[in-house]
């Protein structure tokens, strides 16, 4: 299912760092970049979960062509960009993913939440299937 292949360097900061950036496109043609939380599935793509009502995605609903990308560096391949399609998917909610609560339970924690109250925050869940990397 997926068209892009991950080098391990890649992968590992796809998988550890904290936030990452969606890049969605407005109907006005504006792009616009959104901090994410977001965890990598090899056989579903990423999977990242929102508010409802949000720009995020009624940008995704009028266009899915998004790119997800890392905060970049000074070290070759730091710099690290993944271009996909988004869709709002069935995913059960994030208190129900351990991989998610691994991975963000002390930064939910930190945000004043619980998983549960989390999940109910941001009960949409998108997932997002790459088509393109660009790593330089």
């Amino acid at each position: 299912m997926m068209a892009v292949s991950f080098d391990t360097p890649t992968l590992e900061r796809f998988t550890t760092e904290e936030v990452i950036w969606l890049v969605t496109v407005r109907t006005d043609g504006q792009p616009q970049a959104s901090p994410v939380w977001s965890i990598w599935d090899e056989e579903e793509g990423f999977l990242l979960y929102s508010q409802p009502d949000t720009g995020k995605l009624r940008n995704i609903k009028a266009n899915p062509a998004v790119c997800l990308h890392l905060d970049g560096g000074v070290e070759p391949g730091s710099t690290t960009i993944i271009e996909g399609n988004a869709r709002r998917s069935d995913d059960v909610t994030a208190d129900l993913r351990d991989d998610f609560i691994a991975k963000y339970g002390q930064a939910i924690a930190r945000g004043g939440w619980t998983p549960s109250s989390f999940s109910a925050d941001y009960s949409v869940p998108i997932r997002v299937d790459p088509i393109r990397l660009r790593s330089w």
